[in-house]
């Protein structure tokens, strides 16, 4: 039988929400309000570290980009 090896850095990191230590250690790594915080998990339906970090970024593109298109107009 063969013996498989899961890496830390595959680990998933869930964020619970509800823990008020929790919820503002993850919302400072995040650069975020705890708000913010409690909006992204409800709009990506889920906990993971990982999910919730990649929805914020897109979020800051996305503004990023709209900000730009109507600065140059």
């Amino acid at each position: 039988m063969e013996t498989k090896k899961i890496s830390t850095t595959a680990r998933k990191e869930l964020i619970d929400i509800s823990d008020e230590q929790d919820r503002n250690y993850w919302a400072t790594r995040l650069g975020v309000s705890c708000e913010k915080l409690k909006s992204t998990v409800k709009a990506v339906q889920s906990m993971e570290f990982s999910k919730l970090k990649d929805h914020l970024r897109m979020e800051k593109i996305k503004s990023a980009s709209t900000y730009q298109r109507f600065s140059n107009a």
